[in-house]
């Protein structure tokens, strides 16, 4: 498999974003999916598929702490494109026994209860989400976080058993940004008020000017464990 994803990898090299949409729509067809947490990269995703494969289905997790401007901005998305949007939920029987066990807000007493939480929340809906599916794509970008500086266009998901199809992956935000004016992509409010890369809204803030994008995800914790589980790739090179 790993051949078959370098294979890819070649094939598309200089490849515009949209064109490694139509590429991959070709190779999995119906068995194909893109994944939305709502954010720019996402968002510029969604308009992307929408110009040029809508028939790709869209998912995105609702992990029940969201914010209510990134319910207002699902709504806004779904009646502009029209897509086939699925929204998956952790399973009620093990959020409750989670919070039960280890408290409310679990996540901000160690790494390990927060990864806890994120399996609950956004991992186990995960594999209900790609059940049928032989790729998916996300908005994930080399510029992120140190986790994602080797991210390729193509990768192969081993929790999954996927391969995932990342088409923005040597893009910069300027360039995600710039796409958003040109095409007037709808985008989450919470922009304007400093918040860059916006998860539950427990565990999302707002950082400052020239701090870095993922600064206000799990502040508490250092970078290098700045996942939740979604998108961990042990094969993955390290810079």
């Amino acid at each position: 498999m790993q051949n078959k994803v370098s294979g890819f990898v070649k094939q598309t090299a200089g490849f515009t974003p949209e064109d490694i949409i139509r590429f991959a729509c070709e190779q999995f067809g119906e068995r194909l999916k893109l994944a939305s947490s709502l954010g720019e990269e996402d968002q510029v995703l969604t308009d992307m598929v929408a110009r040029v494969q809508p028939e790709i289905r869209v998912f995105t997790l609702d992990t029940g702490r969201l914010f209510q401007e990134t319910y207002e901005l699902l709504a806004k998305t779904q009646q502009r494109y029209g897509l086939r949007y699925e929204v998956y939920y952790p399973d009620t029987r093990a959020v409750e026994e989670m919070v039960r066990e280890k408290g409310i807000n679990l996540f901000y007493d160690s790494v390990d209860n927060r990864k806890t939480c994120c399996g609950v929340r956004k991992v186990e809906p995960l594999k209900r989400a790609l059940a049928n599916t032989d790729a998916w794509i996300t908005g994930l970008r080399r510029a992120q976080s140190i986790t994602r500086a080797t991210i390729q266009t193509f990768e192969w998901d081993e929790a999954n058993g996927k391969i995932k199809v990342n088409p923005l992956a040597a893009w910069s935000r300027e360039q995600v940004q710039e796409y958003i004016r040109e095409h007037t992509v709808d985008t989450n409010s919470l922009h304007a008020k400093g918040f860059v890369s916006i998860g539950c809204a427990s565990c999302t803030r707002a950082i400052q000017p020239g701090d870095d994008i993922r600064e206000g995800r799990w502040w508490w914790e250092k970078p290098e464990s700045k996942e939740c589980g979604l998108h961990n790739n042990p094969n993955r090179p390290v810079k």
